[in-house]
């Protein structure tokens, strides 16, 4: 059974940082991509970043570029989002998605697995 569990959320204010983990089992996790998305109340899920399996690419949304960085270890099964400068307009619930593809999408509708999501809020 695959399962994609998010920590690493929480209350922050604004301009602090977060790194949120999410440690993945039940599939073949170095020939996976992995992206991270959002969901903040009202809106629709939105994405945030992904990484290639091997680590080597990284795509960003634009309002992420110089703030966010994903990061993954394959020996642990691992991929991070490290924020920095983060403002009340992070505040969501942030997912983390695997997909075949080991290049990874920027596309919901290319991910296989979910996870449960962690959220963060950002006061100001």
């Amino acid at each position: 059974q695959v399962e994609l569990r998010e920590s690493g959320g929480g209350l922050v204010q604004a301009g602090d940082s977060l790194r949120l983990s999410c440690a993945a089992s039940g599939l073949a996790f170095r020939s996976h991509g992995v992206g991270w998305f959002r969901q903040a109340p009202g809106k629709e899920r939105e994405f945030v970043a992904t990484v290639s399996w091997n680590g080597a690419i990284k795509d960003y949304a634009e309002s992420m570029k110089g703030r966010f960085t994903i990061s993954r270890n394959n020996s642990e099964n691992t991929v991070y989002l490290q924020m920095n400068n983060l403002t009340p307009e992070d505040t969501a619930v942030y997912y983390c998605a695997a997909t075949r593809y080991g290049l990874g999408y920027r596309l919901r509708s290319g991910y296989n697995y979910w996870g449960q999501g962690t959220q963060v809020t950002v006061s100001s």
